[in-house]
């Protein structure tokens, strides 16, 4: 199981390579140094999943899908279009295609994002404009999470 957590600021080198962060190094371990990159459907950041996490979510998808429906295939199709395996190399760095940089206006300077099982990977900019004021977060934790208490008679 694997739950990363925190935002580190990153900058890429003159490559384009990113060096993954030693706080997500050690929730990987030595043994998952494969990843799966892939556009998230709803923002502008990519996500990046240890391969065993991608292989629980191909699962999920392969229940629900039926190969013969042509919007299902269409759908499999675009889903795995958007996606890449990358590795990390043996100094921690690890490359993002050009095409899935290009998707989410990726810059030198870059926000990685631990969001459980799974790293977003935003552009500084495009992050610092979304940050959610805490009282925001507080009305949507509320929404999705509160429960109301049984008025007292």
């Amino acid at each position: 199981m694997f739950t990363f957590i925190g935002d580190f600021e990153c900058r890429t080198d003159a490559k384009g390579r990113i060096v993954f962060p030693s706080a997500f190094k050690r929730v990987l371990g030595d043994d998952d140094l494969r990843l799966v990159v892939r556009k998230d459907l709803f923002e502008p950041c990519l996500h990046i999943y240890p391969y065993s996490v991608w292989e629980e979510k191909l699962k999920d998808i392969r229940t629900r899908i039926n190969s013969y429906n042509r919007e299902h295939s269409r759908f499999l199709r675009h889903f795995f279009r958007g996606s890449a395996e990358v590795s990390l190399d043996g100094n921690g760095r690890f490359l993002i295609p050009k095409r899935l940089a290009e998707q989410i206006g990726m810059d030198r300077e870059i926000v990685l994002l631990g969001v459980d099982q799974y790293i977003e990977v935003w552009n500084k900019e495009l992050y610092e404009q979304g940050v959610m004021p805490g009282e925001n977060l507080g009305d949507l934790a509320e929404k999705i999470l509160g429960k109301s208490m049984p008025e007292e008679e």
